[in-house]
């Protein structure tokens, strides 16, 4: 499996709703470290099915920026039962992203 886009218009369904835990990947086109961890999280998402991976533009969906208070990115974000359980910002490696969830 992929990664879904989030957006204000399916983050309660794909990410409150969830029956799974979700790892949100705040990013953007132009962010060099984003760019770096994106193919991981893809990795992540193709190789984990008990968990959900979201991506969100923070170009795209500032206000999910904001509601998250997304300052740096990358920015991760590890929800479980429509909580924030983990969090990390900068560049992880895959081991530290793992450790996360």
């Amino acid at each position: 499996m992929s990664h879904i886009d989030i957006t204000k218009e399916n983050y309660e369904q794909e990410v409150l709703q969830s029956d799974k835990p979700v790892l949100l990947d705040f990013w953007a086109p132009w962010c060099g470290p984003c760019r770096m961890v994106g193919p991981v999280i893809e990795e992540i998402a193709a190789e984990r099915p008990d968990i959900k991976v979201g991506k969100v533009n923070v170009d795209d969906q500032p206000e999910l920026a904001v509601q998250f208070r997304v300052m740096s990115i990358p920015a991760l974000f590890v929800m479980k039962n429509g909580e924030v359980t983990n969090k990390t910002v900068g560049a992880s490696s895959k081991a530290q992203i793992l450790g996360l969830l």
